[in-house]
């Protein structure tokens, strides 16, 4: 996987994002390439299940458009998450490794921790830390595992200070 700045898709087209998680490909699904700057890759995709899935928190569902932003340099994605009405349910985070690309797919590993961030900001949800914590990564990768537990503060902060927003401009 290429995670340097060689590869730009083109607005437009259909790419393939691969989600990996554990060394195995967790998701695979048809995205638009909305834009791609050499750094930030943001893409628009249905929700990829064809069910609900219900978080409790927040439900995904069929009809349901993320606009799923990617960094090549930072340990996290970022989706928005619009109902098929076009009203923002919120945004759902993704501590990821950095993105990187492999014969024309996005590819993100996925380090176990999230947030979820409510459309009117007053629900700020850290996910996953006890996966993280029985992932092994620590012990495995120490230094990835501070870049993940960074990130993740990252976006709980920018979320707190009413600057989430600000990031995805």
């Amino acid at each position: 996987m290429s995670t340097s700045s060689e590869v730009v898709f083109t607005q437009g087209t259909t790419i393939d994002v691969v989600l990996v998680k554990a060394g195995r490909t967790k998701i695979r699904y048809p995205a638009t390439v909305v834009r791609d700057d050499g750094t930030r890759t943001t893409v628009r995709a249905p929700w990829a299940a064809a069910h609900t899935r219900d978080f409790g928190f927040v439900r995904f569902e069929p009809g349901d458009v993320f606009t799923e932003h990617f960094w090549r340099d930072r340990y996290y994605a970022v989706k928005e998450v619009r109902a098929s009405d076009g009203s923002l349910k919120g945004w759902y985070c993704d501590v990821t490794r950095p993105a990187g690309t492999a014969d024309g797919e996005l590819v993100v590993e996925d380090l176990d921790l999230d947030l979820w961030v409510s459309a009117d900001g007053a629900q700020i949800l850290r996910l996953d830390e006890d996966e993280f914590a029985d992932s092994g990564l620590a012990e495995r990768d120490p230094e990835a595992a501070a870049e993940a537990v960074r990130a993740l503060d990252e976006l709980e902060l920018l979320a707190k200070l009413g600057k989430f927003v600000a990031l995805l401009d």
